[in-house]
């Protein structure tokens, strides 16, 4: 049985065919894989579109990444928010890390079945990816002071998008005691501004600015 992704759909109105079916067969896949590996919650499992690719897909609303912007998903799980986002902008480049195995075979099972070639995965610790990126992207990992710890110096140092290179972070809840402990300034977009749902009451895409672009680049 397919998953009912009216609720994303309706949110995402320009989507392609080829998007709305890589999103149908994504959730297919976790469902199947879930049912081995506790991907997500087996009791939220149907709630998948919602509350999994939906949640991914705020940070779109926030960042409307350029062709070309390199992101890296941090903690990835199952391939969120990483996978619904490399569906939605396959002209950027997407890297999905975990320091759990089990956990990265299944994003690699999904890439390969959805024949995402814009997408690389690897299991890994963050901060001993060689690379740089123009986002850091995760769903509550952990502590959002110990999180740019791991991955500033991550963080391309020259800018191309409409906002600064840095961490798109999802997370909830009371969050001025976290960003206390950080350096940078963040700013915190409201996802009920975006979707209409009670699920998503007191929750945020955090932008955390870790490199500012030169004045007029």
């Amino acid at each position: 049985m397919d998953f009912d992704l009216q609720i994303v759909e309706r949110h995402f109105p320009e989507m392609t065919a080829l998007q709305r079916q890589r999103l149908q067969e994504y959730a297919r896949l976790i469902r199947d894989w879930n049912a081995k590996i506790n991907v997500v919650s087996r009791a939220d499992i149907d709630n998948l579109p919602r509350r999994h690719l939906l949640h991914s897909l705020a940070i779109a609303k926030t960042m409307p990444f350029h062709p070309g912007t390199r992101v890296m998903d941090v903690g990835t799980g199952g391939g969120f928010p990483g996978i619904p986002l490399a569906i939605l902008f396959p002209d950027c480049g997407f890297h999905l890390v975990d320091s759990i195995g089990k956990k990265v075979k299944v994003v690699v099972d999904c890439v390969r079945k959805l024949e995402l070639d814009n997408v690389s995965a690897e299991q890994a610790r963050a901060e001993k990816v060689p690379n740089q990126f123009d986002f850091i992207v995760a769903r509550a990992v952990t502590r959002l002071p110990d999180f740019m710890n791991w991955i500033r110096k991550k963080v391309k140092r020259t800018a191309f998008n409409q906002l600064p290179n840095g961490v798109l972070y999802l997370k909830g809840g009371d969050l001025r005691d976290e960003f206390a402990g950080i350096p940078e300034t963040p700013t915190a977009y409201p996802i009920r501004e975006f979707f209409d749902h009670e699920d998503f009451d007191q929750k945020y895409v955090i932008h955390v600015p870790v490199v500012r672009p030169k004045p007029n680049e």
